[in-house]
């Protein structure tokens, strides 16, 4: 987009790319017109909408439960705290974009569920605009079930919460969520349409059914089994899911509370769903976590079912102690590693250099939280958030400056940006996703090239440079290369058509897959 000037529809390797849609890009072109050009404005994108996400959260807690002034900073410091939300939140992806608008929907949801305010569908109109915009039809995934399950979670028909609200009936609710859904697809297809017109019908078909049916059918090719999620999940939401006082509150929840009720409809439905969709990956789960923190937080404050006042069991270190076991277990993990890793080859070269005191710092640190005194239960939600952000920062941070080039792109982009400067042709073995291109400041992608076109290519750009990919253990030398570097479990080359022509003769069945650079 920024090197074309067409914000229209977004290019992968001059070929319209069809596979997200462009508020993303949109928002990265954005910051560049202000800033310029810089790899931290696309990188603070994430962190916006993950922070707007945790104020939006604080609005629903205050909506739900607004005799519970602290389920808001709890409920946000959950958020902060859990260490998928903390990972994710300085990624580039679409996800945390999905977060934000789902908790906007919701909040519309509630708005016009408590009193029946037009500006509830309106927001929810927005967010489903947005959502769309952003990642495309999953939006609707996520906001659905919980507006169709009204009438399980609708409980509390005279409580506070509700003020001349509708009627959950045809007319005054599921019509005026027709609308809202109606609403949110005109936003969308403001942009989708002339964008189908520019693109060409390739983009056309891709954009209008290539999101939805083809996505659908490819999602349930089984690449994952439905309890994928189950077991890694407390890891994601690590620490909450092995803190004591949940548990407790879980055991004793008022299964008359339509908060509870409200958050199991948001969350439960779509986690179902994305466990029996095969096609996986942690972070399509990142828009649930709101509903999470929520669910966390007031069942810590778990009503008694034989009074109607909060559960006031002592907020003892006993609660926190499966916490404590996992984080040292973890830090002797990290203890052992190095020395594990020289002794078995299949580990990559740089975990042989994770540091010992990364180790140590995290068991000193899961005793330190362990023991500091706990008067509150927002005490204790605060320290062991505390405990997760730090634990993430530093483990990314550690893990990022030993990999060292295994995940470091600049030098190869660099080399790269030279040889374009120079007008030597490139070309890239197999598929591209574009890897090079930014980090380069390349002005065109290298041409893709099946491999057994690769020779006719050198033939028609005898002067060209080849992107190749091989196996870590292909015996090649430095000299035989015009340059090579570590990239995860393999190496990446740039050769000439000499080089090139001298490596495959000796390298037969050595070659990576270009896709493993994605």
């Amino acid at each position: 987009m920024w090197l074309n000037g067409d914000y229209l529809v977004p290019y992968l390797n001059g070929v319209a790319y069809s596979h997200k849609p462009p508020l993303l890009f949109w928002l990265i072109n954005l910051g560049w017109k202000v800033f310029g050009v810089n790899d931290w404005w696309p990188r603070l994108i994430p962190s916006l909408f993950a922070l707007a996400s945790v104020f939006v959260t604080r609005k629903i807690a205050g909506r739900l439960w607004p005799e519970l002034i602290s389920i808001k900073d709890n409920a946000s410091l959950i958020l902060i705290g859990s260490g998928l939300w903390v990972l994710y939140s300085t990624a580039l992806m679409f996800d945390m974009m999905i977060a934000f608008f789902t908790a906007l929907g919701i909040w519309g949801l509630l708005i016009a569920y408590q009193s029946g305010d037009k500006k509830g569908w309106l927001m929810l109109a927005l967010a489903i605009g947005g959502g769309l915009l952003a990642k495309g039809p999953t939006i609707l995934l996520q906001l659905l079930p919980v507006a169709l399950l009204t009438k399980w979670w609708d409980i509390d028909n005279h409580s506070s919460n509700k003020i001349n609200a509708h009627k959950i009936d045809a007319k005054h609710w599921y019509l005026p969520l027709f609308y809202s859904v109606i609403g949110g697809a005109v936003i969308a297809l403001i942009w989708a349409i002339p964008a189908g017109i520019h693109g060409g019908k390739v983009y056309q078909h891709a954009i209008f059914w290539g999101q939805t049916a083809d996505r659908m059918v490819d999602s349930f090719a089984h690449n994952r089994p439905f309890w994928w999620y189950l077991p890694i999940l407390p890891l994601l939401m690590f620490p909450w899911l092995f803190w004591g006082r949940f548990w407790q509150g879980l055991k004793n929840y008022n299964t008359k509370n339509m908060g509870i009720r409200f958050c199991i409809a948001w969350a439960l439905p779509v986690f179902i769903s994305f466990s029996f969709i095969s096609g996986k990956q942690i972070h399509y789960i990142l828009p649930l976590f709101p509903a999470f923190a929520l669910l966390i937080a007031r069942l810590s404050h778990a009503e008694n079912n034989s009074a109607n006042s909060l559960l006031e069991s002592k907020n003892t270190r006993l609660n926190e102690l499966p916490i404590l076991l996992v984080t040292i277990f973890l830090g002797l993990v990290f203890l052992v590693l190095p020395s594990y890793a020289r002794s078995h080859s299949n580990f990559t070269t740089w975990v042989q250099h994770i540091p010992l005191w990364l180790g140590g710092l995290t068991i000193a640190l899961a005793i330190l939280i362990y023991f500091l005194p706990k008067k509150t239960v927002s005490n204790t939600i605060s320290q062991l958030g505390i405990l997760s952000i730090f634990l993430v920062t530093v483990y990314m941070y550690v893990i990022v400056h030993t990999a060292g080039d295994a995940y470091d792109l600049r030098p190869i982009s660099t080399n790269l940006k030279q040889l374009e400067s120079q007008n030597i042709p490139l070309a890239h073995s197999g598929k591209y996703p574009g890897i090079y291109n930014f980090l380069g400041r390349l002005k065109q992608s290298p041409e893709v090239i099946p491999e057994h076109l690769i020779a006719s290519w050198f033939t028609a750009h005898p002067n060209g440079r080849l992107i190749e990919y091989y196996r870590r253990d292909t015996p090649i030398q430095p000299q035989q290369v015009e340059y090579m570097q570590a990239y995860k479990g393999i190496s990446v080359a740039i050769l000439t058509q000499a080089q090139w022509q001298a490596i495959s003769n000796q390298a037969i069945g050595n070659k990576a897959p270009s896709t493993e650079a994605d």
